[in-house]
């Protein structure tokens, strides 16, 4: 795996319907001060909801 900027900037997504974390994704931190929210598809609740960035 390589190492540098793209490691370091990974966040996890975490489903607002079902709590699992499905996602993982690339932020700059220092323009996004803000936490993410996507609208992406989940396998387990098998239709599109709202992930949110969670802690490590």
């Amino acid at each position: 795996m390589a190492k540098g900027i793209f490691t370091k900037n990974l966040v996890k997504m975490k489903c607002d319907g079902c709590s699992r974390i499905n996602y993982r994704a690339h932020k700059n931190k220092k323009t996004v001060e803000r936490k993410l929210e996507l609208k992406k598809f989940c396998r387990w609740c098998k239709k599109h909801t709202v992930h949110k960035e969670v802690k490590k």
